[in-house]
Parts: structure tokens; C-alpha cells; sequence
């Protein structure tokens, strides 16, 4: 297996074929990234820039790139095993999967546009995923600083990347006025525990701290032990005096919440309880309309589907609880177990995003 490693002579660009297992990051890093003084400026776009929802018209995404280029990205692309697809720390986890099916099923990609046919890959996403084959190293510094700047925009408190690596299992924790709802999800996307608990006493009345700490002692107890606990942090603002109530309801929830579970917390002064944005959650499964958050049943669904036919789904159910799930859907009205669907997505987001992006 080779790939087309650039190198500048006498000006031209110029193609040869170089081993891709071994010596892959080093051959694309002698072709890209040795030469800066002499390669243009704008052959390497500033992926930053560009809008993550942007599908620019026709071969646009190619044109970013010179021929040769186009030629060494879709060498890898269309040869690469799906372990050495992960060497790029841009195509880990699903991405590389996606890629091998896509090929698998409609045959090698004959241009850079056509990546943006597979799940996950979205304009933005697919020049960063460029610009990685291209330059690894570079495009491995730049990464981490994304991924810093991702943890501290939406994740709270902040929490060490060697902790980050180390988890094994989370719950993530959707809480809304009348229930609560968890998922307990391990690194390998499957789903161990799925439930919610109605808390129909929260907001009857006066505030009674004791009424919040008998209903949310109830509903700790039976949730599972995990590494870590992710909460949902919704972003509502006191300006318009009508939300104070529900306001003030999802901070003393959050509060207790922390101070419940984050049992060791005095001893080791280690969080074990952190709190997801919530539009982040959204942004990253393209449910968000301008500052609006949409339903996520459709979606929930969808991964109950593939959970059945595909051998390697995004999210794994187990088999004997499928039909049980999938009846859960059946509800409509103010039955609707929205917190039910955000907790699971929470959690395969967090992995996604937080867990997965930043292993080296």
C-alpha cells in the first residue's frame, strides 16, 4: 500500500509513491509541512473561517486544493484501513468507520466533495479532516487547541485530559420541572441503564429545601455508579421575571445534584459532577434553529434502528431492551419524554466531543 507524497522541484509540483503504513505521517509531513517557505499561502485553507452547516455548490471543496493534493488525500481516503485511517486523530472513533463503509458500499471517493456524503462529515469538518491528511503534526497542535477551547466553552468545571481519557462510564443527567431522566453509557457507546423518574412535587408551592432533597435522594439511589456524572446546563436568563420560578428550580436542582453526588469531593477535591451546554449538545447533532433547541426523538430513533440492523451502530442497545425503548416512543403530548431523549444524547455527545477528540 502507497501513498502520493508532494514535493517541491524547480518550482512544479510533483507526485511519488512513498510506503503509507509506517512512514505515512512522515511522508505527508516532509510534502506539506518542510516546505512552508515555498508552498502559496491559500493552498491550505483556514478551516476556522469557514461555517460548519456551509455546503458550498459544485467541487468547491476541491478547488481549495491542488490537483496533487486532492490526489494524496484521496489516496488515503480510498486505500487506508480503518486502523490506519485512525492514525489521524481528525478520523477516530466513528469518522474512520463511516469512511470505510461509505467506500464499501458505493466504491472509492472520486473527489474531495464527495466525503462530505458521510455521516459526520460536514463542510468544516471535512477540511480540518484535509488539512490533517496532509500536515498530521500540524494539524495534531491545532486540534489541541480546539479541543481546550471545546472543554472550557462547554463543559464546567474543568477537568484534566488524563481523567478525560480514563473514563470508562458516565451518567448524563437531564432534569426538566416534573422529571429526571439518566443514561448510563460506556466509552464503547452502549447504553447499560436508561430511565427516568417522575418528581411531580418540585414546584408545588413554597420552595421546601426538604422536598428536593427527599425526591432527588430517591431518584440517586438508583442510579449506577460511574466515573463521572454529566449534568445538563441549560442557559435560561432572569431578565423576563416570568422564568424566574423555573429558573430558580434548575439551579437549586443543579446545586443539589453537585453536592449529592460528588460524594468524595472534600477528601480528594476531585468533580466528579460536570455540567454540558446544553446548545452545544444541540449544535453538535445539528438540532439547533437560530437559538432554538429542537426535539431529539427522531434522532433517539434513529439509533434504536441501527442499534438492530447495522453491525457497528453509533449507539448500542442491548438487544432484550430494544422493544421495551422503542414503546417509550409511542407517548405524545405533555407525555413526551423529552428529558429522557437529550439525557442519552448528552451522553453520546460528551464522549464525542470531550472523550474521543482529545486522546492523542
Amino acid at each position: 500500500m502507497s501513498v502520493c507524497s508532494l514535493l517541491v522541484a524547480g518550482g512544479r509540483w510533483r507526485c511519488f509513491p512513498v510506503p503509507l503504513a509506517s512512514s505515512l505521517f512522515q511522508a505527508l509531513h516532509n510534502s506539506c509541512c518542510r516546505k512552508k517557505s515555498t508552498a502559496p499561502k491559500k493552498i491550505i485553507p483556514n478551516a476556522a473561517i469557514c461555517d460548519e452547516n456551509t455546503k458550498e455548490p459544485g467541487n468547491a471543496l476541491d478547488k481549495l486544493f491542488s490537483s496533487e493534493q486532492q490526489a494524496s488525500i484521496l489516496h488515503v481516503l480510498n486505500t487506508a484501513s480503518n486502523k490506519e485511517l485512525e492514525t489521524f486523530r481528525l478520523l477516530r472513533g466513528r469518522k474512520s468507520v463511516n469512511i470505510i463503509e461509505h467506500r464499501e458500499k458505493f466504491g472509492p471517493f472520486q473527489n474531495l466533495e464527495s466525503l462530505m456524503n458521510v455521516p459526520l462529515f460536514r463542510y468544516k469538518t471535512t477540511i480540518q479532516v484535509c488539512n490533517s491528511i496532509l500536515c498530521p503534526e500540524t494539524g495534531g497542535r491545532k486540534g489541541k487547541f480546539q479541543d481546550n477551547r471545546l472543554l472550557r466553552k462547554f463543559i464546567k468545571p474543568e477537568i484534566a485530559r488524563e481523567r478525560l481519557k480514563a473514563v470508562n462510564s458516565i451518567v448524563s443527567i437531564v432534569f426538566g420541572t416534573r422529571r429526571i431522566a439518566w443514561a448510563h453509557v460506556d466509552r464503547k457507546l452502549a447504553v447499560l441503564d436508561w430511565q427516568q423518574n417522575e418528581c411531580c412535587q418540585f414546584m408545588k408551592g413554597a420552595y421546601l429545601s426538604s422536598v428536593y432533597l427527599q425526591e432527588i435522594s430517591s431518584v440517586i439511589s438508583k442510579m449506577p455508579k460511574a466515573d463521572l456524572y454529566v449534568l445538563e446546563k441549560i442557559g435560561l436568563s432572569i431578565q423576563n421575571p416570568s422564568r424566574f420560578p423555573v429558573v430558580l428550580h434548575f439551579h437549586i436542582m443543579e446545586a443539589m445534584l453537585y453536592a449529592l453526588l460528588n460524594k468524595t469531593f472534600a477528601q480528594d477535591g476531585q468533580h466528579q459532577v460536570l455540567s454540558m451546554n446544553r446548545n452545544g449538545v444541540g449544535k453538535h447533532f445539528e438540532l439547533m434553529i437560530g437559538d432554538t433547541r429542537t426535539s431529539g426523538k427522531e434522532l433517539v430513533k434513529q439509533f434504536l434502528s441501527e442499534s438492530g440492523l447495522k453491525e457497528e451502530p453509533r449507539v448500542v442497545f442491548p438487544t432484550e431492551k430494544i422493544v421495551c425503548y422503542r414503546q417509550m416512543f409511542s407517548s405524545t403530548g405533555q407525555e413526551r419524554a423529552e428529558e429522557l431523549y437529550d439525557s442519552l444524547l448528552q451522553a453520546v455527545a460528551f464522549y464525542e466531543l470531550a472523550v474521543f477528540d482529545t486522546e492523542p
